[in-house]
């Protein structure tokens, strides 16, 4: 019977996410998205069409931050949690560092979707990095891929450069070219894309070349209005002893600042990054005498202990606004406060500055959402904020405040004080935030159509697999296989044509539960064209060109994975060139060229190929080189990574799917199957074998079949009763 409801799984990367009190603007990737996906979870997971929610992130080990971010498994409710993998080491990195690890990170996560033998229904990414993972994942697995940018490449790219940043610089810090390449190739593929505003859809997925490929659904998203409530319910009700302290370390902390703390308060609340424009606020603010006799301006700028430990960002952005209070003399008039709590203190600034009769600024360059806005207006605070974004969409829903262009001062201030001085209009803007927040911008209603348009994109996948078996089918079956027959082509599966059917013919019996790989010196092409000759169906897994490459099924879809991990310090062309040299080395021509296989002729008869050999081994090792060299048949030579070969490619293969060593049974005749036989795998030499696998007679889990070919790889099947714990 089918499971009730959908097991989502979300993937938010860069780690620092946990279920409560959550550090907004440690950083800079510390916003609005580790927010969002935690209370989108929450929504959903409070469903009951909702069977599992769980959202996938980095797991950190570094005495830098929490412990919490090292705990593999946090249980938010019975059916939303948060999994931690490990992907590039343990320490904490900024975002931009984590591109190269993206496989390393699909890998774990089959893995462990495999332990715990359920699969998702659909995957939404977050941010590029997450979508990458995504898109790698659903291609696998053939299911439903959605995508939520939360900012996005080209306008970073656009807003940099008339910043003055060079390209060069730019990808230096932000790899913004590969980033941009990657969100092409989800707006390629995507299945949905969630966005927050319409603008964001016009204005900034409007900036890709593929902006018309994906379907799109506009969901504002929701504010959690227990804890975001007005600030007249803290006079009309009791409050708890959590929130009176709330309100008391939060006051003290900015109140210090101030010499005349009952003035209306400017609040400010953001990350302390460049695009957040905190240095254009602080200079409207500077330059207006009038401003600074009406209202005090409090700037939360994220969570800092010492500015000089930190990023260079956020270092500079620091620096910037204290070079700037003393530049204006605004002490006794300007907050910034070093730390604090998101959970608690957050929402009491915003119910102050409602008590004070102040205003909420949002000075930011360009804002794709602005939950910040949403929060304050919920709270009865009034919003000054960019009119770049999605505080059109806001102020449009719930008439509380005013757009300004942010790089004009003047019309910043003259917005602040025009609310700040009319009473009348503050309460206006008040009341409508309180209010409109309530119709426009909750979880349940963003839940609500979240999910009418994720089981249409899942009933439409399902129908479109029905069709069309082979789309994804790979990735859901090696989720369910527990073992495996992974053999060499040449000279051991193919050669007796009756004895190929009748091994055939048993593996089929057994699909269920057993799949087929094959591993051969072979490129997929000319693999895929000799097994279609022998009337062979295209294998589960076939591991090509010695080891070199991997794919999946029908269409040969390549394990980015595999490629990922082999392309560690390979140089492909430094090693040719050094090679060059020996004269008796000759290239082999045409397509057995690889980007990761070097391969040669080598006349093994007429000289001794030890010492030579060893020759090649000693130049490649003074020089530095990381390489894998593997010599057959007495005349071909093929230099792979080092990290390459067919039996760790079956490793690799054996960690992913999460099959144990034990369960997978390989076979060959040859050199360059020898490293794949020996270990703890069972292995079969098949009777017709090279003389130089002979030195393998007696080693543990090697069996030497008297039978040929098929015949020899069924033999060792049954010797071995390798599929009698699958009748």
């Amino acid at each position: 019977m089918k499971p009730k409801g959908l097991y989502i799984q979300m993937i938010s990367l860069h780690g620092l996410i946990r279920a409560h009190n959550l550090e907004m603007g440690r950083d800079a990737d510390t916003g609005g998205q580790i927010k969002y996906v935690l209370e989108l979870a929450n929504a959903l997971g409070a469903r009951d069409d909702v069977r599992q929610v769980d959202l996938f992130t980095r797991l950190i080990r570094d005495k830098r931050v929490s412990p919490d971010y090292s705990e593999p498994i946090e249980e938010i409710s019975p059916k939303v949690r948060i999994v931690r993998m490990q992907c590039g080491g343990t320490r904490y990195h900024r975002k931009e560092l984590l591109w190269p690890y993206v496989e390393e990170y699909v890998d774990k996560t089959l893995r462990f979707l495999k332990s715990e033998q359920a699969l998702p229904d659909v995957i939404h990414g977050h941010y590029a990095d997450a979508g990458k993972i995504a898109l790698e994942l659903t291609n696998i697995l053939g299911i439903p891929f959605v995508f939520t940018g939360h900012s996005l490449g080209r306008p970073k790219e656009q807003r940099l450069l008339q910043a003055g940043m060079s390209s060069e610089s730019m990808n230096k810090r932000f790899r913004i070219n590969h980033r941009i390449c990657v969100e092409e190739e989800i707006l390629r593929n995507a299945d949905l894309i969630v966005t927050s505003t319409r603008q964001e859809v016009e204005g900034q997925y409007g900036m890709y070349a593929n902006q018309e490929m994906p379907p799109y659904e506009v969901i504002p998203p929701g504010i959690d209005l227990d804890r975001f409530h007005p600030y007249y319910d803290d006079i009309l009700g009791g409050l708890d002893e959590v929130h009176k302290q709330a309100i008391v370390s939060v006051t003290a902390n900015m109140e210090r600042f101030f010499l005349k703390p009952d003035r209306p308060l400017i609040l400010a609340l953001s990350r302390p990054e460049k695009r957040k424009n905190i240095d254009g606020l602080i200079t409207a603010y500077g330059e207006d005498r009038e401003l600074q006799a009406i209202a005090n301006l409090a700037v939360f700028a994220g969570i800092r202990k010492d500015i000089s430990t930190m990023g260079e960002n956020e270092r500079e952005v620091l620096t910037e606004i204290l070079l700037l209070m003393d530049k204006f003399d605004l002490y006794g008039k300007l907050a910034i406060p070093k730390q604090h709590d998101f959970e608690y203190e957050v929402p009491e600034l915003y119910r102050i500055a409602a008590r004070k009769q102040g205003v909420f600024v949002n000075p930011a360059l360009t804002e794709p959402f602005g939950l910040t806005l949403l929060e304050a207006a919920a709270c009865g605070v009034p919003i000054v904020a960019t009119r770049d974004g999605g505080p059109q969409d806001i102020v449009k829903n719930c008439a509380n405040g005013i757009l300004v262009d942010v790089n004009r001062p003047g019309e910043l201030r003259r917005a602040i004080k025009k609310i700040l001085v009319d009473e009348a209009l503050w309460k206006k803007y008040s009341t409508n935030g309180i209010n409109r927040v309530r119709v426009h911008y909750s979880w349940e209603s963003h839940a609500e159509t979240y999910m009418k348009k994720l089981r249409r994109v899942v009933a439409e996948q399902s129908t479109s697999r029905d069709e069309v078996p082979s789309a994804g089918a790979v990735g859901r079956r090696l989720s369910r296989v527990h073992k495996f027959v992974i053999t060499d082509i040449d000279n051991t599966l193919l050669g007796d044509d009756r004895a190929l059917e009748g091994l055939m013919g048993t593996l089929q019996q057994y699909r269920e539960e057993v799949g087929f790989g094959i591993a051969t010196g072979r490129t997929i092409d000319s693999a895929v064209e000799v097994l279609a000759e022998h009337g062979i169906a295209v294998p589960d897994i076939l591991i090509t060109s010695v080891g070199a490459e991997v794919y999946y099924g029908t269409e040969s879809a390549p394990d980015r994975g595999w490629e990922s991990h082999i392309s560690a310090k390979w140089d492909r062309e430094k090693i040719e060139k050094l090679l060059a040299r020996f004269a008796f080395l000759e290239l082999q021509e045409g397509d057995t060229q690889r980007p990761f296989k070097l391969s040669y002729y080598v006349d093994g008869t007429h000289r001794d190929m030890p010492e030579t050999l060893a020759q090649l081994h000693a130049l490649l090792i003074e020089n530095k080189c990381r390489y894998n060299m593997i010599f057959s048949h007495q005349q071909y030579l093929d230099i792979l990574p080092y990290r390459a070969s067919k039996g760790k490619a079956i490793r690799y293969l054996a960690y992913k799917w999460n099959i144990p060593l034990s369960n997978i049974l390989v076979s060959g005749d040859s050199g360059n199957d020898e490293e794949m036989l020996r270990g703890e795998m069972p292995a079969v030499v098949v009777g017709n074998h090279s003389e130089e696998l002979d030195h393998l007679k007696g080693a543990r889990n090697v069996y030497f079949s008297n039978k040929a070919y098929a015949a020899g790889i069924l033999d060792g099947i049954i010797d071995y009763g390798f599929l009698e714990e699958s009748a």
